[in-house]
């Protein structure tokens, strides 16, 4: 009885992953950068964002970049109490990054786009 539970546990894992094999859809990105006007910092995170972007997420991604100078009631609702500030709405889980975005290997791991090690 155990030995034929395992056994159909077995062929439906190897299901899963034949399932697996398949390309699966590329997840969408959408991207929100909270910035402080154009002070170096704000400058520096947009460059650096977009070129992670460009590199990692080709094509799959919306980067929305506002300054909470023009508009500081989207910092209000959106819980931002620094610029600039990153936040990731999809994929989920939602991410906030902090800073000028320039530590390349924390940003990818955070955004789900390469592994801890």
């Amino acid at each position: 009885m155990g030995k034929e539970n395992l056994i159909k546990s077995k062929s439906s894992i190897e299901k899963q992953l034949e399932k697996g094999g398949k390309k699966s859809k590329p997840q969408k990105y959408i991207l929100h950068l909270y910035v402080a006007g154009l002070s170096p910092r704000s400058q520096t995170a947009i460059e650096n964002i977009r070129k992670i972007c460009g590199e990692y997420l080709q094509g799959r991604f919306k980067l929305v970049i506002q300054d909470i100078y023009q508009n500081p009631i989207i910092a209000r609702n959106g819980q931002i109490l620094a610029a600039p500030t990153l936040v990731k709405k999809l994929p989920l889980p939602l991410r906030k990054f902090v800073g000028d975005m320039s530590d390349n290997k924390k940003l990818l791991v955070g955004l789900d786009l390469r592994s801890k090690d």
